[in-house]
């Protein structure tokens, strides 16, 4: 007897929700749609601890741990951070949240969409982050 007070509880209950949901008045969709490159702003609030840098308007995040692995062969130097922003969202283009100024920036043979960066001896992969 009390599984079914239990169930028509819950199917009570169910049904005002329904109910409630579907005559609202607001009809604008559940679903948020970000259009175009997503920015570091978008990815600071996902991740504000994530270490990421601009280049070429795109937005390059390391501790990506399938990237890690992959074997890449450093590339051409194609740029350098030559800003450092950890305090705000706003980033242009060869600026860094956590990098410092003069990291070198290098293309990886191998990914388009993977690059890697050089300072004080230490090699990172930074994975480009598409669109949102």
């Amino acid at each position: 007897m009390k599984k079914l007070k239990r169930y028509y509880l819950i199917s009570l209950i169910s049904m005002v929700l329904f109910i409630a949901i579907g005559c609202s008045t607001d009809k604008k969709p559940a679903v948020i749609k970000i259009d175009g490159k997503i920015n570091a702003e978008e990815v600071l609030r996902l991740d504000p601890s994530a270490d990421i840098f601009q280049f070429n308007g795109v937005i390059y995040k390391t501790s990506v741990d399938w990237v890690n692995e992959l074997p890449l062969t450093k590339d051409a130097q194609i740029g350098e951070i030559k800003t450092r922003n950890d305090k705000n969202k706003d980033f242009t283009n060869e600026m860094s949240n956590k990098l410092p100024v003069g990291a070198k920036i290098f293309s990886a043979k191998e990914r388009d969409d993977i690059l890697i960066v050089e300072f004080d001896g230490k090699t990172i992969k930074y994975l480009g982050i598409g669109e949102g």
